[in-house]
């Protein structure tokens, strides 16, 4: 059977982007901006995503474009006779299996609080402890975010049952070219408001007191960090989509580009959150806190407050819910080539089978409280520890190896897959950084993930 691919470039690019924005780059990326300096944070950023994230990105993707196959089979199809390199294949879907485990969970969440604001369950003039009691009663009642999780699973399954053009890539074209206008709209606004100056002061203005404090090593440590993990490589995710791509352009080319996206997002996001919040004189934090207690609280007490937020949770309905189609496309095409299932056997199946992987952390926040894995972790901090901190960097290192070392494909086969086309290329000197660089900052990365 022919390989399915992507209609256009633009598809391919949005769908890829998709993949890598997520929430991340909302929940995560403003607070440790702020935190580490500033602009000084951003300008590392960026060199660390062009040093380290952007040529990994390009070598999953050339993976992908070479063998036109899924991860377990690219590896077969590239590696050396008697090699054993396909063996990370399945420790990759096994990544993508984990991560839809409790991504398809968040993800409900998002659906479910656009809907409150929506419905008008957040109302003008809430305090905070109101807001806040909001996300507690959430996560104390199994049946709300189970419902909002099996929405969000059987959404995913439908879209990629369709097909790669047909569903794939036309749901993510919409979903992403809605995204962009919700962030550009919501960016606007948040300028409008009354400490906006010292809000966009704050995330951008470089703050050398507040990197002297934090030390310079540790600052550079948080870039390295946050440029890695935004891409998600590691597990296969951006490898079934240069398996769907044309030869017609440069990997990194298109790898910068797909780095582009990513990152507007993420910049933008903080744009929209420190002036909102520095206006209304609340603390910016990470993770949960700040999407599902600290926004609303600030959304209910704003002018036209019920619209702003049921944008900007629409706004992170879309930025999840493309991670979750991407995701649960790959674990399929997977399935697909290495078992030889139909499409519609492939959704079936794992749509059943995540459905039921993801109760664990449905019930982890209430049936389950008292349970707590890894190191005191909840289930869904458990899971995301195993995905963030061990598969990625350690699976970003085996396709960096398999590229670069005469053991694996080898640097002139990828150079050559990945100079392809039209665009920037991927020059000969490279191969040194790559070879005697990239390896040692991923495992400085895995090793901070390890130790806290």
């Amino acid at each position: 059977m022919e390989r399915e691919s992507f209609k256009s470039r633009l598809g391919f690019l949005l769908v890829s982007a998709g993949c890598a924005i997520g929430i991340g780059n909302v929940w995560r990326f403003p607070f440790v901006v702020g935190q580490n300096g500033g602009g000084i944070f951003v300008l590392l950023y960026l060199l660390m995503l062009v040093v380290m994230g952007l040529p990994v990105l390009t070598m999953e993707l050339a993976v992908g474009r070479a063998s036109r196959k899924s991860a377990v089979l690219a590896y077969k199809a590239l590696e050396k006779p008697k090699s054993k390199w396909h063996i990370h294949g399945w420790f990759a879907l096994v990544g993508c299996y984990l991560l839809m485990m409790y991504y398809t969970t968040v993800s409900g969440w998002m659906l479910n609080y656009f809907f409150k604001f929506a419905t008008g369950t957040f109302t003008a003039g809430m305090d905070a402890a109101k807001s806040a009691q909001v996300f507690s009663d959430m996560l104390a009642d199994p049946m709300e975010m189970g419902l909002w999780m099996v929405i969000t699973v059987v959404a995913g399954v439908l879209v990629c049952s369709i097909g790669v053009r047909k569903g794939l890539e036309r749901v993510s074209k919409v979903m992403m070219s809605a995204l962009f206008i919700l962030i550009i709209v919501l960016a606007i606004h948040s300028f409008t408001l009354s400490g906006a100056k010292e809000g966009l002061r704050f995330y951008l203005v470089p703050n050398l007191e507040n990197v002297k404090s934090v030390g310079l090593g540790k600052v550079i440590a948080a870039a390295m960090n946050q440029s890695f993990f935004t891409l998600s490589l590691g597990i296969a995710a951006m490898e079934i989509f240069g398996s769907y791509m044309s030869k017609d352009n440069t990997l990194l080319g298109e790898g910068a580009s797909i780095c582009a996206l990513d990152t507007f997002v993420a910049i933008a996001a903080g744009l929209i959150i420190f002036p909102a919040c520095f206006s209304y004189g609340v603390e910016v934090t990470s993770g949960p806190s700040l999407i599902f207690v600290t926004l609303p609280n600030v959304f209910v007490n704003m002018t036209g407050g019920r619209l702003w937020g049921t944008l900007f949770f629409l706004f992170m309905t879309f930025a999840s819910f493309s991670t979750v189609i991407a995701v649960i496309e790959n674990i399929m095409s997977t399935c697909m080539d290495t078992f030889g299932w139909s499409r519609k056997k492939a959704a079936l199946i794992n749509g059943v089978l995540i459905l039921i992987l993801s109760v664990p952390c449905v019930l982890g926040y209430n049936l389950w409280s008292g349970f707590h894995p890894i190191g005191g972790r909840d289930i869904l901090d458990s899971e995301d520890f195993l995905v963030s901190n061990i598969l990625l960097p350690l699976g970003s290192l085996v396709y960096l190896l398999f590229c670069v070392t005469r053991w694996g494909w080898g640097f002139k086969n990828y150079q050559a897959e990945a100079n392809l086309g039209k665009g920037p290329m991927v020059a000969s000197w490279m191969k040194w950084v790559f070879l005697c660089v990239l390896p040692i900052m991923i495992l400085a990365i895995f090793i901070i993930g390890l130790i806290g």
